[in-house]
């Protein structure tokens, strides 16, 4: 309990010092852009997106049997975040012929490899789920009690 609060206090120190190191170094109109983008993306979020999220989700999730909608609705938001995150750089926006070390490497592939691990846990994680929701498992821990 005294580890959380003492985490919960430097962070609340660091989102203070950050606070303080905008109001002190924007102008008015940096500040109205930030409130504007920051007010604008919690609205977006809880408007949009995650409504959207959830709907999809739950018409994706529906048809599956019961013991892989968990692991699969786990993969899903791990990769559809990682994949949101890795817009720009899959997209290659930022890159520049006059500086060849800005997105030097295939991202794409690594993008591929992210996802080939995703789903090996997803695999994973449904034979985890099927070998304890059906009985084999368990069945035999209680015929020996």
């Amino acid at each position: 309990m005294r580890g959380r609060l003492a985490l919960g206090a430097v962070g609340v120190v660091v989102a203070g010092y950050g606070v303080w190191l905008l109001v002190s170094r924007s102008s008015t109109d940096q500040l109205r852009s930030v409130v504007t983008w920051l007010v604008g993306g919690v609205v977006v979020h809880d408007a949009v997106l995650a409504p959207l999220v959830l709907v999809a989700g739950w018409l994706a999730l529906r048809p599956l049997p019961a013991w892989v909608r968990g692991p699969v609705a786990c993969g899903a938001l791990v990769l559809g975040t990682l994949t949101v995150l890795a817009v720009p750089v899959l997209g290659g926006w930022g890159r520049r012929g006059d500086n060849p070390t800005l997105l030097d490497r295939d991202y794409v592939a690594g993008w591929w490899v992210v996802a080939l691990v995703v789903l090996a846990g997803v695999v994973v994680g449904c034979l985890v789920v099927r070998s304890r929701t059906t009985g084999g498992h368990h069945g035999a821990r209680s015929g020996r009690r």
